[in-house]
């Protein structure tokens, strides 16, 4: 298996939620682990949180996602977007529009200069993402 890089994205106890929203998003097949799968040293109240959390989709991307571990601090950051990119605009615009539905619109999905439609949007669970249809060359 080649070596692969995708986002991980850590949730203030709502992971199974955020998830089970970018499968709706994107489709494909979501594995969700909880602390009480993996069994002993977690407080009861922990054990319905999701441990790990992985989408794969038939097109190659790949999500992973958790609920901050118990102990530690969740630090949500403005420092990382996930981003979409490709020539499939209709595939492309759909994911746009479940990914902002509900959240919020920092540039539209529109032309940009650089000729590509671009557009930048946070989604219901606070996560920035890019979607970038690009232009194809001739």
């Amino acid at each position: 298996m080649a070596t692969r890089l995708n986002p991980y994205i850590s949730f203030a106890g709502n992971a199974r939620q955020a998830m089970e929203f970018y499968q709706g998003v994107f489709g494909g097949d979501l594995a969700l682990h909880t602390y009480a799968d993996i069994g002993g040293g977690h407080a009861p109240e922990d054990a319905d949180k999701i441990m790990h959390g992985m989408l794969e989709t038939s097109g190659g991307l790949t999500l992973m996602g958790a609920d901050t571990p118990p102990g530690m601090e969740h630090r949500p950051g403005n420092n990382i977007a996930v981003s979409l990119s490709g020539q499939d605009a209709d595939e492309l615009r759909g994911y746009w529009a479940k990914l902002s539905d509900g959240g919020t619109v920092a540039v539209a999905l529109a032309e940009q200069m650089w000729g590509d439609v671009f557009g930048m949007c946070t989604d219901r669970f606070g996560i920035d993402w890019m979607v970038n249809i690009s232009t194809p060359q001739t």
